[in-house]
C-alpha cells in the first residue's frame, strides 16, 4: 500500500494550491508552462510556503533546478525532461522523483532511475494536451502495477470523480486530476468530492 495520498491534483498557480489545501489536498503538483523564469520561481516559492503551512507536499513539474534552489521535496519529470535533467543532482538534494510513462520503453527507462512513483497516462482521452498516445485504459493500469510492484502508480489523463474508483480498482495508488477541477463550475465542491472519493 502506497504511503502517498491518493488524491493528486495538478495546478498551474499558487492560487489554485491555496484553494485546494483547505479542502483536503495534501499532495499537489505545480505545473507551469510558458511563463518567465522569475514568475515560475515566485509561484514555486509561494506554493511551497502554502503547502508547508498546511502539512502538504508540493511536487514541481519539470523545473528541477528551481526545485533544488527552493528546497522542494519532489520533482515530476516527463520523458523529454529526462533528456536534460541532472538526476544525480536531484537525488543529491534529497528530492524524490516521479516520472511519466506511456509505453514499455519509457517504463523501462523510468524504472532504471528508481523513481519514487511512476505515472501512466492518458488512462482516458484528455483535452489537456495533444499526445501521440491514445487512451491506455484500465487494463494497462493493471499491467503497469504488476510490472512496477511496490512503486506507487499514478493514473492520469481524463480522470473524473466517477472514474477514480475504477482506476483504484485496477491498481492505481494515486489518481491525478487537472481539468475535472479547473474547468468545473464549482471547483471547491469538486475538490471536496475528490478528497472524499480518494479517502
Amino acid at each position: 500500500m502506497s504511503s502517498l495520498p491518493r488524491f493528486y491534483p495538478i495546478f498551474d498557480s499558487a492560487g489554485w494550491v491555496l484553494r485546494a489545501l483547505p479542502l483536503g489536498a495534501r499532495f499537489i503538483q505545480l505545473r507551469m508552462k510558458d511563463h518567465p523564469p522569475s514568475v515560475i520561481r515566485s509561484e514555486i516559492r509561494a506554493a511551497r510556503g502554502l503547502c508547508a503551512e498546511h502539512g502538504a507536499t508540493l511536487v514541481i513539474n519539470d523545473y528541477w533546478q528551481m526545485a533544488i534552489d527552493e528546497g522542494c521535496d519532489w520533482v515530476h519529470l516527463g520523458q523529454e525532461d529526462l533528456d536534460t535533467a541532472d538526476i544525480p543532482a536531484i537525488r543529491a538534494a534529497g528530492i524524490r522523483l516521479g516520472i511519466s510513462t506511456h509505453d514499455h520503453a519509457e517504463l523501462d527507462r523510468a524504472l532504471a532511475l528508481e523513481p519514487d512513483y511512476v505515472a501512466l497516462g492518458p488512462v482516458y482521452p484528455t483535452i489537456l494536451k495533444k499526445m501521440k498516445w491514445h487512451q491506455q485504459g484500465l487494463d494497462r493500469v493493471t499491467e503497469w502495477k504488476r510490472l512496477i510492484g511496490d512503486i506507487p502508480l499514478v493514473a492520469i489523463g481524463g480522470m473524473t470523480v466517477d472514474r477514480a474508483p475504477g482506476a483504484f480498482g485496477a491498481g492505481a495508488d494515486l489518481v491525478s486530476v487537472v481539468t475535472d477541477i479547473t474547468l468545473n463550475t464549482d471547483p471547491e465542491a469538486r475538490i471536496a468530492e475528490w478528497a472524499n472519493v480518494c479517502e
